[in-house]
């Protein structure tokens, strides 16, 4: 399996978690506003990564894993500011942090690797 799989299975992975979380937020804390902002984020990562992967260069596929990782940094915005805001407990942003810290960590040595390519 090559790391791009990898990180587009972690990505789906994170996209459902993040779906999860969204309706935990909704039905059961009332959180409407922020929780919208995090399903959008969350689950773009993702959705960037996979066209990524059927990119038509090598520089269209640093352009979506770029945005890819702008997603994943608003991602991590909206689960600090809803654990700092008491909507999300400890283990649940801890968890959640660690899986994203996981696939920035991949998103910026793919990235790397890739601009290394290029050259």
């Amino acid at each position: 399996m090559t790391e791009n799989n990898i990180l587009a299975d972690k990505s789906i992975d994170f996209s459902i978690r993040i779906v999860h979380c969204y309706k935990y937020l909704m039905d059961e804390k009332k959180e409407f506003i922020m929780s919208k902002q995090l399903f959008r984020s969350g689950t773009s990562i993702g959705a960037n990564i996979h066209e990524g992967i059927q990119a038509q260069s090598k520089p269209d596929f640093i352009s979506k894993l770029g945005i890819a990782l702008k997603e994943a940094s608003e991602t991590s915005y909206w689960i600090t500011l809803l654990n700092k805001a008491e909507y999300l407990d400890e283990s649940m942003f801890q968890s959640l942090k660690k899986d994203l810290d996981e696939i920035i960590r991949i998103l910026i040595s793919s990235i790397k690797t890739s601009k290394k390519n290029l050259q």
